[in-house]
C-alpha cells in the first residue's frame, strides 16, 4: 500500500523545470539526499516530458504533480507517469478526475469553508496555499480544534526559517517548498548543491 504522501519526508520539493534533461539527475540528487518524493509542476513545456523521464528512469522516487487546475491537467500528468496530484485549489472536477485515475490528490485551501467543502468531498489531505499570504503557522493552529481529522501540506512562502514552525505542529505532515530546488541549481545542472539542500531538508523535523 502506497504510503500517505504526507508522510513521505517533512518537505516535498516544488520544482519548476525549464529543461527535460535535468529531471533524473535532479531525482536521483534529492533520493541521495533522502528525500523520496518530488512535485513537478505544469508551469512550463518540459514539465511532461520531465515526468516521462523520471517515470521511467527513477521510479524509487514518489512522484507528483502540481499546478494541476482541471481535469484535462489530471488526465495528462497521470499518463505522463504522476502518482500522485497537487492542485492550488479545490474543485469538484479535478476531485472526480483524479478519483477516476485512482490517483492521490492534495488539493488546496486556503479558509475555512473551503476545507469544509474538501471535508465533504471525502477529502482530509489537504495543501494549505499560499501558506504565508493566507495566515501562515497561526491560522493552521487554530484549525486543529476545529477540524481535527485534516492534516496539511502548507506550502507558499516556505524557507528553512519557517518550516520547523509548520512542522511542529500536529496537524502538519509535511511542507512543501522550492529551496531545495532553486532555479539557478537546476539551470546550472549543480546537484551536488540540490543533494546538500534535500539533506538539510529532511534533519528540519
Amino acid at each position: 500500500m502506497q504510503p500517505s504522501v504526507l508522510d513521505v519526508s517533512p518537505v516535498i520539493p516544488v520544482v519548476v523545470l525549464d529543461d527535460a534533461s535535468a529531471a533524473v539527475p535532479l531525482a536521483r540528487a534529492l533520493l541521495a539526499g533522502g528525500i523520496g518524493i518530488v512535485e513537478l509542476t505544469l508551469r512550463t513545456p518540459a514539465a511532461l516530458d520531465a515526468v516521462r523521464d523520471i517515470a521511467t528512469e527513477v521510479p524509487d522516487i514518489l512522484l507528483g504533480v502540481g499546478t494541476v487546475v482541471s481535469a484535462d491537467d489530471v488526465a495528462r500528468a497521470v499518463d505522463a507517469g504522476a502518482q500522485f496530484l497537487v492542485s492550488p485549489g479545490t474543485t469538484r472536477s479535478i476531485v472526480e478526475a483524479a478519483r477516476s485515475r485512482e490517483v492521490p490528490l492534495l488539493p488546496g485551501v486556503s479558509t475555512v469553508s473551503e476545507a469544509l467543502f474538501a471535508l465533504e468531498l471525502g477529502l482530509h489531505e489537504l495543501k494549505f496555499f499560499p501558506a504565508e499570504q493566507a495566515g501562515g503557522a497561526a491560522f493552521l493552529a487554530a484549525l486543529r480544534s476545529p477540524l481535527p481529522q485534516v492534516r496539511f501540506c502548507p506550502t507558499g512562502g516556505i524557507s528553512p526559517a519557517n518550516a520547523p514552525e509548520y512542522l511542529g505542529l500536529p496537524n502538519v505532515g509535511c511542507v512543501g517548498g522550492s529551496w531545495v530546488t532553486p532555479h539557478d541549481a537546476l539551470a546550472n545542472h549543480d546537484f551536488h548543491r540540490v543533494e546538500a539542500l534535500a539533506k538539510a531538508a529532511v534533519s528540519l523535523r
